[in-house]
C-alpha cells in the first residue's frame, strides 16, 4: 500500500495511505484511510490539480476532500465495488 504525503491548508504534513484509485466522468479519485490495516478513518479525495493550477504547469497534484453528497455517494459506490472487503460508513457528525 502505497504511503503519501499530503498538506494540509494550515501548511502541516498529513501522511495518508492510498487503498484504491479510480477515474470516473473524467475525474482522478484516490481513497485513502489513516491506518495501513484494520477499521481505519477514510477520505475520498479528487484530483482538482487542472482547478488549483489556474493554466500554470505544476508537478504537484492538488486534492481536496469530496463533500458534495451525490459525488460522494456514486464515487463510494464505485470503490465499494472494486474493493470487496471495504463498506463505507459515515461519521455521526457529517450526517
Amino acid at each position: 500500500m502505497e504511503k503519501v504525503t499530503f498538506t494540509d491548508t494550515n501548511g502541516e504534513p498529513l501522511e495518508m495511505f492510498v487503498l484504491e484509485k479510480t477515474k470516473l466522468s473524467g475525474r482522478d479519485y484516490l481513497l485513502v484511510c489513516d491506518q495501513p490495516e484494520g477499521d481505519a478513518q477514510a477520505l475520498i479525495l479528487k484530483d482538482v490539480s487542472d482547478l488549483a493550477a489556474k493554466g500554470k504547469e505544476t508537478k504537484e497534484a492538488s486534492f481536496q476532500i469530496v463533500s458534495d453528497e451525490k459525488e460522494l455517494s456514486a464515487v463510494a459506490a464505485l470503490f465499494e465495488s472494486l474493493l470487496d472487503d471495504v463498506s463505507f460508513v459515515m461519521d455521526e457528525d457529517e450526517q
